[in-house]
């Protein structure tokens, strides 16, 4: 007998985020966290100053260059 195979979600099985836990940090901006996660380092005391200094001076674009 051959498996029966639904290739569409059944509406029970909607597994969309909800848009309040959507955001893309425009409205919170970028943290020093933020950036050092973006250029894939792990998040150190000198990492973090990094990106603080680089925060200071270019602002939010920052963070803009790093991200497609």
């Amino acid at each position: 007998m051959p498996i029966k195979r639904s290739d569409s979600p059944s509406p029970s099985d909607d597994a969309t985020t909800p848009d309040a836990l959507l955001h893309t940090g425009a409205e919170h901006g970028a943290s020093a966290e933020d950036l050092v996660l973006a250029t894939g380092r792990d998040v150190t005391p000198r990492s973090l100053a990094w990106a603080e200094r680089k925060l200071a001076e270019e602002g939010p674009a920052a963070l803009d260059k790093l991200l497609p």
